[in-house]
């Protein structure tokens, strides 16, 4: 699932967080503007934001490896 240009302009997004994860952010900063920025509210969303980070990263990497093997 993905965010729509639209969408994420209206969510306010910076450009650099607009990304593959964008989708998990919108409602994460959404629920934090509504909570004060509580740390223990909004885990839930916090942490599948934070593991659709880490997934990507584990992607890219592996996309990464995938290509320098290729170019030996």
């Amino acid at each position: 699932m993905t965010a729509t240009q639209k969408e994420m302009q209206d969510a306010r997004l910076p450009l650099g967080y607009r990304d593959f994860c964008a989708h998990l952010l919108i409602p994460l900063n959404k629920c934090r503007s509504e909570t004060y920025y509580l740390p223990f509210k909004c885990q839930d969303l916090r942490h599948d934001y934070e593991k659709c980070q880490y997934d990507d990263y584990l992607r890219r990497m592996k996309e990464a490896e995938e290509k320098k093997r290729a170019e030996e």
